[in-house]
């Protein structure tokens, strides 16, 4: 080999193992979302539809993701503002927060960007197990990869994020905040299904997801039997060591057959997370119930830290 051939060829080597550590900075897998379309709802309600490969269903299916706005937003403007995401729960959606949960006025001269996406009533906030195929529905790539990507270079987001969430939405802002260390401030769950697993004890087999949309079980994390290291990763009990550097807020009742099932799961989430360290604002209400009454109380009480923790006074 000539010696000119050799020197392009060591120099080649050598840029090439400096980027090598680089290589997975972003996210593991390519943000694939698009944009289909656009309808403001009203003055700080915009709706998007977004469609994405890691969707379920024909010529990939859309999904609404609802924004609620702070004043001066605009897509062209060159400021940007952190975001607070809201995950629904079962047998909910996108429109929840603001038709039962009183969010839009709650949140009403707010410097942020509340984020609503609408999953499915058993997404479980989960990428499938399906068998061990994989693939779609894949809804932590989904958000976390596709929809966060689109608000962060064309709406106006930036990396600066906190998370909340009710009863399913629960175990999403939980298990979300644990798997993404540093990628949001702080979170809260109000009646989650911290403990699927029962991995703290609670009573009862473990909690089967997917049922709330007649799905098969076993399609969301596999058998809790066969594999139990996935049920561990998406369990946020079994995760609570990875949850003790952010503020944690997490409320929970006991009124009603759903929330007294969630109280055992909830009382010892927080004594675990206690037992690490952890900063968590408890909120036991015997009286709650698992509905939006309890919910709304919840959000107001938690609302103050989720935005002094993305630096909104």
């Amino acid at each position: 080999m000539p010696r000119i051939s050799r020197l392009i060829l060591a120099v080649a080597t050598v840029i090439a193992s400096l980027l090598t550590p680089f290589a997975g900075a972003g996210p593991a897998h390519a943000a694939a979302g698009t944009v289909r379309w656009e309808t403001r709802v009203s003055d700080r309600i915009l709706d998007i539809g977004v469609s994405s490969p890691n969707l379920e269903g024909p010529d990939w299916s859309v999904k609404v993701v609802r924004l609620l706005l702070p004043p001066g937003w605009t897509k062209e403007t060159s400021r940007t503002w952190p975001t607070v995401w809201v995950l629904h729960g079962g047998f909910d959606d996108h429109k929840s927060w603001t038709d039962k949960g009183d969010l839009e006025a709650m949140t009403a001269g707010k410097d942020a960007i509340f984020v609503l996406p609408e999953t499915s009533w058993c997404s479980a906030y989960s990428d499938w197990y399906n068998d061990g195929r994989g693939g779609p529905p894949a809804w932590e790539k989904y958000l976390l990869d596709d929809v966060r990507t689109i608000l962060e270079t064309t709406y106006r987001a930036n990396t600066t994020r906190a998370i909340a969430g009710n009863s399913m939405g629960g175990l999403g802002a939980m298990k979300f905040a644990a798997a993404h260390q540093g990628w949001f401030n702080s979170a809260a769950s109000f009646s989650g299904n911290v403990d699927p697993l029962h991995d703290s004890g609670a009573p009862g087999d473990p909690d089967k997801p997917g049922q709330g949309c007649a799905a098969d079980w076993k399609r969301v994390w596999g058998d809790y039997k066969t594999n139990r290291d996935i049920w561990v990763a998406n369990n946020p009990y079994s995760q609570a060591a990875n949850l003790t550097g952010i503020p944690l807020f997490v409320s929970y009742g006991k009124a009603g057959t759903v929330e007294s099932l969630v109280y055992e799961q909830n009382y010892r989430f927080v004594d675990r997370l206690q037992q690490l360290g952890a900063r968590v604002d408890e909120r036991y209400e015997p009286s709650h119930g698992h509905d939006w009454a309890a919910w709304k109380v919840q959000m107001r009480n938690a609302l103050r830290m989720l935005l002094t923790s993305v630096g909104v006074g």
